[in-house]
């Protein structure tokens, strides 16, 4: 008898966008609207901070935490937003806001809590959860509220197994902000039946109409239970470089340098002092990004919504836009995989990101111009050529 693989690792779920993501490799001349990257180069700066970094030597193993250095960094940016003392004792560097998930999981969530997530909602969410015996449970995010979570829906799906809320704004993939407002009153559903929060927030520079990111975090009754997790990866495009963090409360962040040592140990020291650099150095690359992605949103919105059969809302945060093709009476994927084979054009299915995402395409425009500009007519030659 043969030795068998372990259930977990036959049972995780497979990343669809990373189906697509492969799918278009095997396909000449195709655009890609599918992984959620910046077009844009990491700035020369931070470049040249890795460099000088790796000749002086910094290339030995760190806190398990991280460097002293960046979480002061860190910890000072965070005393600011939150309008409220953050200590370097509160945060935790990691291996970008994927691995910063995973530890706030491992810190707060046992084998049988429930963990609620939005459907839809960032998938990848799903097969960690899992992954540590608890329980993801959709809560149903709908277009008719703007693709806005609902309190009373999170309350509803509320039992006495319910441990975490995963809070994500800017929304991948809907491209929504949840306004102050909407945070409050989610923040008493919290408050009332005693929830940790693991609010993630790595699209929090890239917001357009003047909107302002407000976090959780930043309301006193609940900020004990908020678990705030960043990346560097959108906001100054270093997203091959995998650095995040983690902002908590100090019990909360003390327990994640040890569950650290077991994964990755630390993240590389040179990267470390990029980020720092990244983070006091020039911020004029996230000023830049943001007008580029403004007017690419503005292509999007109105190309989309002029394409027969084809209907978009007006993206708020992040980059991309989250399209409804319901009239077409065909299933995401296989409409994705159509466009795709005829058109050379490779989007996600919204099915992708929960059962709530049926009938919808997610597509990026954080790609260059002539290819955004391409695929949209792309796009729109199949639609009038074959519906």
């Amino acid at each position: 008898m043969g030795l068998e693989l372990s259930d977990t690792s036959k049972n995780y779920p497979a990343s669809v966008i990373r189906k697509m993501f492969e799918l278009a490799n095997d396909y000449e001349g195709v655009i890609k609207l599918t992984v959620g990257e910046p077009n844009f180069e990491t700035p020369d700066h931070i470049k040249k901070a890795a460099k000088v970094a790796i000749d002086k030597g910094y290339t030995k193993y760190t806190s398990n935490a991280g460097l002293a250095q960046l979480r002061e960094v860190i910890a000072e940016k965070y005393t600011e937003s939150l309008k409220r003392n953050i200590s370097k004792d509160q945060v935790m560097v990691t291996t970008g806001g994927m691995e910063g998930i995973l530890l706030a999981l491992y810190a707060t969530v046992n084998p049988g809590d429930e963990v609620l997530i939005t459907n839809p909602g960032y998938p990848n969410y799903i097969g960690q959860i899992e992954m540590l015996g608890a329980k993801a449970v959709p809560v149903k995010v709908l277009e008719e509220n703007k693709f806005k979570l609902q309190a009373k829906d999170v309350e509803k799906a509320i039992t006495i197994n319910t441990k975490v809320l995963i809070l994500n704004s800017p929304s991948n993939p809907l491209g929504t902000v949840l306004e102050e407002k909407e945070i409050r009153e989610l923040a008493k559903i919290v408050k009332k039946y005693n929830l940790y929060v693991i609010s993630d927030e790595v699209y929090d520079k890239i917001i357009y109409d003047g909107k302002l990111h407000f976090s959780m975090a930043e309301i006193k009754e609940v900020k004990n239970q908020v678990i705030v997790v960043n990346s560097l990866s959108k906001t100054y495009a270093m997203t091959g470089w995998r650095v995040g963090f983690v902002i908590g409360n100090e019990e909360v962040i003390s327990v994640m340098p040890k569950l650290q040592e077991g994964i990755v140990s630390c993240i590389p020291e040179f990267i470390q002092m990029a980020a720092i650099e990244a983070m006091t150095g020039s911020q004029t690359v996230i000023e830049k990004m943001v007008k580029e992605y403004s007017w690419k949103r503005q292509l999007v919105y109105e190309s989309l919504n002029h394409i027969p059969g084809i209907s978009c809302i007006k993206t708020e945060g992040a980059f991309y836009a989250f399209a409804n093709i319901k009239q077409f009476s065909e299933s995401s994927e296989c409409f994705a995989i159509k466009l795709l084979k005829n058109a050379g054009v490779a989007v996600v299915p919204g099915s992708a990101f929960g059962s709530m995402g049926e009938g919808y395409l997610r597509l990026s425009f954080a790609c260059g111009e002539e290819e955004l500009e391409k695929a949209i007519y792309r796009l729109e030659r199949y639609i009038v050529n074959n519906y």
